[in-house]
């Protein structure tokens, strides 16, 4: 329930007028290479982010949930410049030097981690040492390069079940309405020890073909409650997701969602056979 206090932590958020209400994204990020070249996935996220400032209002801040920072409780970036986080092993000297100098908003994170409540009550945690990781910077490089808009990345609590994720992502709706811009990073499918090198886009194994259009058709159908039972699916379950921090990310941009309100897929092959890149934006106009 959006309270007195939800109220007076939203009016300090003095510098993030009121806007037209946001879209918000999930963005299957898949391999850091994406981040480089011309490839399918890349030019979708340019795309993408030209549309901010035509089809959508331009974004006065993101908040960004990936997959590759979990934390002990809940937390957000809050330093003025965070850095470019390089959170990868084997790839070549271009991919590390790569960088995203967005700036970072730490009065907005401070308001927001008033706003967005953990267990117990408390506020989120403020962080100043994290930075952007591969699963923020490799999608958002793209999609708005002039790196020009801040950004927040909020990190997820793995301990805790699918429930207490989406829960808390509901209460990241009412930022759509202060032009905060969501954009969570994962994949629906993400099972490293069985990708095929070579495999088209194309290509999949049934498994990791059933679970995303599991979950393909609870998206299309807006049954968005129903995500949070993801682990009921069982060892199907365990063939798409060994370890399940790709998907979480899912249910907070299904959480920011409205069950209502239009939305579309993009990027819906595969890489490797056994990552799906299916991305989903919210609030179409």
């Amino acid at each position: 329930m959006f309270t007195l206090a939800d109220a007076a932590a939203l009016d300090e958020l003095a510098s993030l007028k009121k806007s037209d209400r946001m879209p918000v994204i999930f963005v299957g990020h898949g391999s850091p290479m994406n981040a480089l070249g011309d490839n399918e996935y890349r030019r979708s996220w340019q795309a993408l982010g030209l549309q901010f400032g035509t089809k959508y209002p331009r974004p006065q801040l993101v908040v960004c949930i990936s997959a590759h920072w979990l934390t002990q409780d809940w937390w957000l970036t809050a330093m003025p410049r965070p850095r470019t986080i390089h959170d990868f092993a084997g790839f070549p000297q271009e991919l590390f030097e790569q960088q995203y100098p967005a700036p970072g908003d730490p009065d907005a994170a401070q308001a927001i981690s008033l706003l967005v409540r953990q267990r117990g009550s408390r506020p989120l945690g403020l962080d100043t040492a994290w930075g952007l990781d591969h699963g923020a910077w490799a999608v958002l490089k793209p999609m708005f390069p002039e790196a020009d808009i801040p950004v927040i990345q909020l990190s997820m609590d793995y301990s805790r079940p699918p429930e207490d994720h989406y829960a808390l992502a509901r209460q990241l709706k009412p930022l759509r309405d202060r032009g905060v811009l969501i954009v969570a990073s994962g994949n629906i499918v993400h099972n490293l020890s069985q990708m095929q090198r070579g495999a088209s886009g194309n290509q999949a194994y049934d498994w990791a073909l059933e679970f995303d259009q599991t979950i393909g058709g609870h998206l299309q159908q807006g049954n968005l409650d129903s995500l949070q039972g993801f682990l009921k699916l069982g060892s199907l379950t365990k063939m798409a997701h060994p370890t399940h921090e790709h998907f979480l990310p899912l249910l907070y941009a299904a959480g920011a969602a409205d069950a209502r309100e239009p939305m579309r897929f993009f990027n819906t092959s595969f890489q490797g056979g056994s990552i799906s890149m299916r991305s989903v934006v919210w609030g179409e106009t």
